[in-house]
């Protein structure tokens, strides 16, 4: 007689949950790297510029030209402070998501332990029932000789 785990579909649910939970932690992962290359581009972006500004000082550059350079590194400036709270925000998506994705996987592993008892004591009765029937032939047997 073969196992049958009457709450299988519900395992597989939990399986499946805890697989959609894992996808969504690596999206969420991948969404905070790309808002860190962001930044990182950003101030790159800002480095070079600063050295541009610094080097059109030293030269004879009018002034109207300095302005322009140094309101578009102040709008870096806010672009930068708008992606780092952008990445706070990934990153506290990040934890969210950790954290559903722990529920999950112990919410199979008690699913899973209920089916190994469950499988257990199917197995354990599966034995007791074979050893009754060996113990009944062997009795049979005996009586049959003693006749």
């Amino acid at each position: 007689m073969r196992f049958h785990y009457t709450f299988q579909k519900v395992v597989d649910l939990k399986a499946n949950e805890k697989t959609q939970a894992e996808w969504m932690l690596s999206s969420a992962l991948g969404e905070l790297q790309a808002q860190e290359k962001s930044l990182e581009d950003l101030l790159e972006q800002r480095r070079g510029l600063m050295l541009a500004l610094q080097h059109a000082a030293e030269q004879k550059t009018p002034m109207s030209k300095l302005r322009e350079m140094q309101d578009y590194v102040d709008y870096l400036d806010h672009c930068i402070a708008r992606k780092h709270s952008d990445i706070s925000r990934a990153h506290v998506e990040v934890q969210h998501k950790q954290n559903h994705l722990s529920t999950k996987v112990l919410d199979e592993k008690v699913w899973l332990k209920a089916k190994d008892k469950a499988q257990t004591a199917f197995q354990q009765s599966m034995i007791l029932r074979e050893q009754n029937e060996l113990d009944e032939m062997a009795t049979v047997r005996f009586a049959m000789k003693s006749l």
